[in-house]
């Protein structure tokens, strides 16, 4: 099969399941132009397929200021991911996924408080970039509304509103006759959580209902709460495999595959029970930034010992680059807990371990800050002036845990599997 389409590929492992041969896939959170290398790379060695979710906060058009990852648009997103496969040699599938799509999905929108007409307008504008640009995979999220905040948004408005936004989508890809692409879909925010089955099935079913009367596909993937949250750099929600088991069953029953969000710094014994709940696919992105962070500071230990032993002239300042870029963005607050949230710049400065954590959260926030690019070009340049490869160390670093993710989640031999079911 030339071709596998995101929707081929949740088919085959929603058969796969039958023969208890199925896995997880991941959805990678394209936190740098390393982690898109760090996780083909990955892709390639096991052989399974992955997909590259981004936030409209991290990718969007040119005309809502780009994305903080590199300044990516769609476009430029979709060539810096096509290059580094060119220069790896891939021969796997990737899918280039809109990650919440849709109104109020930028910070600024929300924060602003947009009227729903004019949130949901600049939500389709977003799509119709993602559309031309080739995205797969585009994820219908209404459930950002700044004037429902602290409530669950009626089921019906989200229909509602996802009905609308697939419509439109559709209408706009058979204008440019463009491929199918999939459609991800939800009941609320995932928010640590748990989606109960009979809201998980009375959305499905209205959702089927609504999207047959027009002509619609239905989704690919449908969002439910599993029990996971990311808060700081940790996982501090809690897997419920009998609540997932019971989502992705009933998912399956209309042939859509359960996805599940926030599965970053899950353990061992969570990863290993997504294959027998039959999780289709997890999102993991924060985690990503937060391994390339952690990479450059032991780099920088390294580059002082270097420098302690007479072997370079003059260390980076990578370290305090990076942390006062990271306070400054204030980009931390959204993964805070308790009263830190509302803490200011200058109460984080003063604390050293507030400080520390705060780089560690916050750190890839600032990756394409010219300050710290800086920096990281005088740090790899002391390193391989001693036969060091810096940049092949921070790779790696970011492979680790997709690697320990593909292997927990039988990813190993997936495509090969996925093709020969079908």
């Amino acid at each position: 099969m030339k071709n596998l389409s995101i929707k081929n590929v949740v088919k085959g492992l929603l058969d796969l399941q039958d023969k208890d041969e199925s896995g997880t896939i991941i959805g990678i959170g394209p936190m740098s132009k390393n982690c898109v290398q760090a996780a083909l790379e990955v892709s390639k060695e096991k052989d399974f397929p992955i997909m590259f979710i981004a936030s409209r906060n991290q990718v969007d058009a040119e005309e809502f200021g780009g994305g903080y990852v590199n300044g990516w648009n769609q476009f430029t997103f979709v060539d810096a991911v096509k290059e580094v496969s060119d220069k790896i040699a891939y021969d796997n599938y990737y899918y280039m996924c809109r990650d919440h799509g849709g109104p109020w999905q930028r910070d600024k929108e929300r924060n602003d408080h947009l009227e729903p007409e004019k949130a949901m307008s600049l939500g389709k504008k977003s799509y119709i970039a993602d559309i031309e640009a080739g995205f797969s995979l585009l994820m219908i999220d209404p459930t950002k509304d700044p004037f429902e905040v602290g409530k669950v948004i009626p089921l019906e408005t989200v229909i509602e509103r996802t009905v609308e936004l697939i419509e439109f989508c559709e209408e706009e890809r058979k204008k440019r006759n463009l491929p199918e692409i999939g459609y991800e879909v939800g009941t609320e925010e995932t928010n640590g959580g748990l989606t109960s089955t009979e809201t998980y099935e009375k959305f499905i079913l209205r959702l089927k209902e609504e999207l047959e009367t027009r002509n619609l596909p239905l989704p690919t993937f449908i969002v439910g709460q599993t029990g996971t949250l990311t808060r700081k750099t940790e996982q501090v929600g809690e897997f419920n495999f009998n609540n997932a088991k019971e989502l992705a069953k009933m998912a399956k029953r209309y042939g859509v595959g359960l996805k599940e969000h926030n599965g970053d710094y899950l353990d061992d014994i969570s990863l290993l029970e997504h294959i027998p709940s039959k999780i289709t696919a997890t999102n993991v992105a924060p985690q990503y930034g937060t391994e390339e962070t952690r990479a450059y500071l032991k780099l920088a230990k390294l580059e002082s010992r270097l420098f302690d032993n007479g072997l370079i002239e003059s260390t980076s300042n990578i370290y305090n680059v990076l942390l006062d870029e990271s306070i400054k963005s204030e980009r931390w607050r959204k993964w805070m807990v308790g009263d830190q949230v509302e803490m200011t710049i200058e109460d984080v400065i003063k604390d050293k371990n507030l400080s520390n954590e705060v780089i560690d959260i916050a750190g890839h926030y600032t990756f394409n800050n010219e300050k710290v690019k800086k920096e990281i070009d005088h740090l790899y340049n002391n390193l391989n002036d001693n036969g060091i490869d810096g940049n092949r160390f921070v790779i790696d670093h970011i492979k680790r845990p997709i690697r320990d993710y593909a292997e927990c989640y039988n990813l190993t031999g997936i495509t090969t599997k996925i093709k020969n079911i079908q």
